[in-house]
């Protein structure tokens, strides 16, 4: 099965101008997941981006940029999906060259660790599902059991099931199990992106539990320092292999 790894940069960041490409601990922020990428089991690392400096970055690290994207599909309202079909598309017409699968990898999302690729691609391989989707178990009071919200007719203080909130589970011990995405990687056919509703998920899907060490994703200048911090305690542990 041919791995398709694709990773989206669009060059309008407003929180953090040129984000893509700004140095985080010495390197572009796109650069740390195209090394990861490059260092897994996926076939081909592509990026597609509307911004010749994240090109220039990009193929200074190893990926490839066989086209770049268009104008409309790099607003800030734009779906992923259209994006990443887009680049399926163009692959297709220009280069005859169909993916069994693809591997969505988000560069604001930096600790992606190549093995953990392999395991995710292992996943989909061996148990043939639609995707893989890496998560995070949701712990405590992030977990939706002991979310709060406002009733918007009432004004009133619920549970986020709609219970009232003297209902609420006492124990941790008690919660559901529940996961969050955490955007380290989606692993998925490509079909599922042709479906009435495009998707990245289809029918049949799997879940990677991660350790929530790799949950970091950069939006705000406040995430980018502590990002730094989590990447200073990564490089140690790699040089140990000791990543969880």
């Amino acid at each position: 099965m041919k791995i398709l790894g694709i990773i989206p940069a669009r060059g309008g960041s407003k929180s953090i101008p040129k984000k893509n490409i700004k140095k985080l601990l010495g390197k572009p922020l796109i650069a740390w997941t195209i090394k990861e990428a490059l260092a897994s089991k996926i076939d081909r690392v592509i990026v597609t981006t509307d911004d010749q400096a994240i090109k220039k970055v990009a193929l200074k690290y190893g990926a490839k940029v066989p086209f770049m994207r268009p104008e409309e599909l790099t607003t800030d309202t734009i779906a992923i999906e259209p994006v990443i079909r887009h680049a399926i598309d163009w692959l297709k017409k220009n280069e005859n060259y169909v993916p069994d699968g693809i591997a969505l990898l988000m560069p604001p999302t930096p600790l992606k660790p190549a093995h953990h690729l392999n395991k995710m691609i292992e996943i989909f391989k061996k148990k043939k599902v639609d995707s893989v989707v890496a998560v995070r178990e949701m712990i405590a009071n992030d977990n939706p059991a002991w979310m709060l919200k406002r009733d918007d007719k009432t004004g009133k203080i619920k549970l986020y099931n709609g219970k009232p909130l003297k209902n609420i589970l006492p124990r941790r011990q008690l919660l559901p199990v529940c996961y969050s995405r955490n955007d380290v990687a989606y692993i998925f056919k490509p079909k599922n992106l042709y479906e009435g509703i495009p998707n990245l998920y289809g029918d049949k899907i799997e879940l990677y539990v991660m350790n929530s060490f790799y949950n970091i994703d950069i939006n705000t200048l406040e995430d980018w320092n502590y990002c730094e911090e989590k990447l200073r305690r990564y490089k140690k542990l790699e040089k140990t292999n000791s990543l969880p």
